[in-house]
Order: C-alpha cells, then sequence, then structure tokens
C-alpha cells in the first residue's frame, strides 16, 4: 500500500482525486462569517473528486453482499420468503421489550445456537455497530452475515410489526412520514 500524501492539512491515500487543494475547515458562523476566505466555498462534497461510474457499480455492488435493508426483510417476513434468519444483537431485555417478529436474540451475536444459513442480524440503530461487530465474529467463524441498515430504531420508525412486550408503545413511535 503507496503511504499518504500530504494536500492541506489532510493526509489522503494517493489514488484519492482532489479537486482543490483548501483544507478541510469547518464554516464559521455570526460575525466570524464576514472575514471567511475563498476556502469557505470550495464544496466539502466534491473536494475529493466522485467514482467513475464502474468503480461506483463495482462499490455499490459490493455493498448489497454486506446489508440489506428494514423495508426488504419486512417484505420477505410479509411473503413468508425468509430462507435467512433474523438475529438481534442487543440485549435480552432490550429484545423482550420489542424485536423484529422471528428474530432470534443473541446479543453481541454470540450463541451456539444458531441456525445454519445466512444471518442477517440488527442492533438498535445507525449509531449503534453492535451488529457490525457481530458480523465481524460471526464470519470470522464461517457464517454468512449481512446486517440490516437502520437497525431496529428504523423498523420501527417505518412502522414494519413489532414483537415483544412494548409492542405496542414502539409501534406508536412510527414516522407517519417514513411509512409507506
Amino acid at each position: 500500500m503507496s503511504q499518504p500524501a500530504s494536500r492541506g492539512r489532510v493526509a489522503v491515500a494517493e489514488n484519492v482525486r482532489f479537486v482543490s487543494d483548501a483544507p478541510l475547515v469547518a464554516a464559521p458562523s455570526g460575525p466570524q462569517a464576514a472575514s471567511m476566505s475563498a476556502t469557505a466555498s470550495v464544496s466539502l462534497v466534491t473536494r475529493v473528486a466522485p467514482a467513475c461510474p464502474e468503480e461506483a457499480n463495482a462499490h455499490f455492488s459490493r455493498r448489497l453482499a454486506f446489508e440489506t435493508d428494514c423495508a426488504d426483510v419486512a417484505r420477505d417476513l410479509r411473503l413468508g420468503v425468509m430462507p435467512y434468519a433474523v438475529v438481534d444483537v442487543r440485549s435480552s431485555e432490550h429484545y423482550a421489550a420489542g424485536h423484529v417478529p422471528g428474530a432470534i436474540n443473541a446479543p453481541g451475536g454470540l450463541g451456539d445456537d444458531l441456525p445454519d444459513g445466512l444471518l442477517v442480524l440488527y442492533c438498535w440503530g445507525p449509531g449503534c455497530n453492535g451488529a457490525d461487530g457481530a458480523a465481524a465474529r460471526l464470519s470470522a467463524q464461517g457464517r454468512q452475515v449481512k446486517t440490516m441498515l437502520g437497525g431496529f430504531e428504523y423498523w420501527v420508525r417505518e412502522g414494519q410489526p413489532i414483537e415483544g412486550t412494548d409492542g405496542e408503545a414502539l409501534a406508536a413511535r412510527a414516522d407517519p412520514a417514513l411509512v409507506g
């Protein structure tokens, strides 16, 4: 692997294509905003050039091998097409309060009684990496895994079915803007 090259104040890998050498800085607000330099007019989104379509296709196609989403799991559950097991890697207390119907509870992805085949793992939500940690442990043991993007938080927000002692209260948290 090549050594990072320094551009502005940011060290980057040599294969990253920069559009500008402007340093990455937070835009000031209030009275400071009037004295901003031309640096503020550089887009932080386009400062690193986007990948070519072929690279983007390879990247996003690879992500689909590792991830699924709540809507896809809910569709499969609704149609009874579940060639995988859904695994809730949260604590047993959180699982008892509410979980995806039919999900197996295996806190941290630990458990000797997980079924054979593909495992779709979830934790609380996008701010939780519990499913990623469990996926790493289980794949190291030779298991096929995917994580469910959004976790249980987005399962609830999207108005998907919920099992558990707090199912009714959790169902009330569905976001009407997200329920399709």
